[in-house]
């Protein structure tokens, strides 16, 4: 057996060697052997190839998408975002928000376009999401200095032609966009996607770019059962998502809230129960007037209960016109009375619709409620229904007025008592089934403030994406986006411009709103002196206004000392005006600043006889 074992190795050792020689010398001594050099021109042609001949299975990259946001990420509000490839800008939406108490008598508030302005001819158009006035509040400001193409649904171009008119802008280019149509503007080509809000004609946008599409999202939330128009085209989205989506921006408003939006149908039926328990009663409702549906399901209830119905408030007559004009709302004939004629009708006869839903100081509702209303008088027989939820920041305005009709004897009835209101914008289970249809490689909120942006970015982290490819925005930030990466690069000129009467400021900029916010703080001083001949004549006069004197009677004697010991120390006939008021300012801030821990605005006048 032994002697068979070795003749069967030695077999197998003889034919390796045999197959060994016959390869090639140089292959059997490849392991010891450095390879061979190929011919020069080999090598050449090698790279040539290289570098002309795409990789199988890629595609050639294109100029990286910048992503620009001037407005709407950090505050709720002035939405404005750029998308930028190349020598190609698009914007979407051109929003506005209202003054505030740290902006003083300023009537509006929009976003800074400096980079805009910069690079005006990149710019192929702004395409508006929907008819809000954060979306589309600041579009005459942005077109009196940019001109461009607009495009946005019949309604929301209709309330934007309102606001051309009332600024005298003419020729616009204006583009109409339907659900499911797409629009070309330079490189990009946007789609628009059905959606529903609490105003109709709402869209989202799939923007393709060279590198891939970005989903913007607008402002959204999920129903089904919605009381005019169609439900968001969920299967439109899922298309999308499985098509490829690179980066979702998506609105974060409510995200702070569980569940899911409740449907408007809800708040039809509430106000269906609240006509019927108040037959004997008039009517007052308090609604946006940009909720056009909304103002359906009052009109159709009022027609079912025999009530005419009057409209209070420029921008609610404003609304309606424009959405009867182009088919968005249904008026039957003698269904409107105007509102002067209530007085001699009796209150089940009638139903106001206001405007004042936020409590808004100049509104139809806050006038009524202050008794300055001169053609509706609040009383005992009036139920007042505000069909809105306070915006962050109006509560106060709004339980003002609450209270105030309370105290005129009407009934009043708010969110906070019944179902008499729903959000338009998606709660957290609607915010997972978006991102579970799209899928986006990337991720952006938007629409929110800094909070809810944060929020939103942990949502999509624990729906499993990287918080790599995650990015929480501000004002002024640019991101570079490409097929695959998404960084942030130097930010851009951005801020807030403030619109009061005719004039522009920008905010940072602005001492107007820093004297204003003094003069409301502190108060004012204004000190009057009389010059003549290198020489201060008579007793310098002092007025003061919102400053309250906590400090002995003596005061008024011991300015007039302070002022007349700095005029004395100081050279009139080298100096010059501007410089001794600078110096009786200085004394007298110092003085008062010493006796009372305030620091009033002061306003030295000379005067030189």
């Amino acid at each position: 057996m032994e002697n068979v074992n070795k003749k069967k190795f030695a077999a197998l050792r003889r034919e390796n060697t045999a197959k060994e020689a016959e390869k090639p010398r140089a292959d059997r001594r490849v392991k010891r052997q450095k390879p061979q050099k190929p011919p020069k021109t080999e090598k050449v042609k090698t790279a040539k190839e290289k570098k002309t001949a795409p990789r199988a299975g890629k595609k050639k990259k294109g100029e990286a998408v910048k992503i620009v946001f001037l407005g709407g990420v950090g505050e709720i509000g002035k939405n404005m975002t750029a998308v930028e490839c190349g020598n190609d800008i698009i914007i979407i939406d051109a929003g506005a928000i209202f003054p505030t108490e740290e902006t003083p008598g300023i009537d509006l508030i929009v976003p800074d376009i400096s980079y805009l302005a910069e690079n005006r001819r990149k710019i192929r158009g702004l395409i508006l999401t929907h008819g809000h006035e954060d979306h589309i509040g600041g579009v005459p400001y942005l077109l009196k200095e940019i001109k461009m193409p607009v495009a946005g649904t019949k309604l929301t171009l209709a309330l934007v032609d309102n606001k051309l008119r009332e600024h005298k802008i003419n020729d616009v280019k204006e583009i109409v966009v339907a659900p499911g149509q797409t629009v070309q503007f330079g490189r990009f080509k946007v789609r628009a996607v059905n959606v529903n809000h609490s105003i109709a004609g709402s869209l989202a946008l799939a923007i393709e770019t060279p590198q891939g599409v970005i989903f913007h999202s607008g402002d959204f939330k999920i129903d089904l059962t919605p009381v005019a128009g169609d439900p968001i085209d969920l299967k439109g989205i899922s298309d999308i998502g499985s098509a490829g989506v690179l980066c979702y921006l998506g609105e974060s408003t409510n995200i702070e809230r569980q569940g899911y939006t409740m449907s408007e149908t809800v708040v039809g039926s509430t106000l269906d129960r609240l006509f019927a328990e108040n037959s004997k009663r008039r009517l007052i409702i308090a609604t946006f007037a940009s909720n056009v549906h909304r103002l359906q399901q009052i009109i159709d209830l009022a027609r079912k209960y025999k009530r005419k119905v009057a409209l209070s408030g420029r921008s609610m007559l404003n609304v309606v016109e424009a959405a009867e004009k182009i088919g968005e709302i249904t008026i039957p004939q003698d269904a409107l009375v105007d509102v002067s004629r209530i007085k001699n009708m009796r209150d089940e006869e009638i139903v106001v619709v206001s405007t004042g839903s936020q409590g808004e100081p100049m509104s139809a509702l806050t006038r009524m409620a202050n008794g300055e209303n001169q053609q509706v008088t609040v009383g005992e027989n009036d139920t007042v229904i505000i069909s809105a939820s306070p915006i962050p920041g109006n509560e106060k305005l709004i339980y003002r007025v609450i209270n105030n009709l309370y105290k005129k004897g009407a009934e009043v009835v708010y969110a906070t008592l019944e179902n008499i209101h729903v959000s338009g914008h998606a709660c957290v289970e609607e915010h997972k089934i978006m991102h579970s249809l799209l899928k986006p490689k990337f991720f952006i909120p938007v629409h929110g403030e800094y909070r809810h942006l944060k929020i939103h970015a942990r949502l999509a982290e624990q729906l499993g994406m990287s918080a790599s490819k995650i990015i929480v925005p501000e004002i002024g930030n640019c991101v570079e986006l490409t097929s695959t990466s998404l960084r942030r690069i130097e930010n851009v000129p951005a801020g807030s411009r403030l619109i009061d009467g005719e004039g522009i400021e920008d905010e940072k900029q602005s001492v107007v709103i820093e004297d204003r916010r003094q003069l409301s703080e502190e108060g004012l001083f204004i000190v009057s002196v009389a010059v003549s001949g290198g020489e201060v004549v008579g007793e310098p006069a002092i007025n003061s206004r919102g400053f309250v004197f906590d400090f002995h009677r003596d005061y008024d004697k011991e300015m007039r000392e302070v002022i007349r010991r700095a005029i004395e120390g100081y050279d009139l006939a080298r100096g010059t005006v501007d410089e001794l008021k600078r110096v009786i300012k200085r004394a007298l801030r110092n003085y008062i600043m010493k006796k009372t821990k305030q620091s009033p605005m002061i306003v030295p006048v000379v005067v030189q006889l």
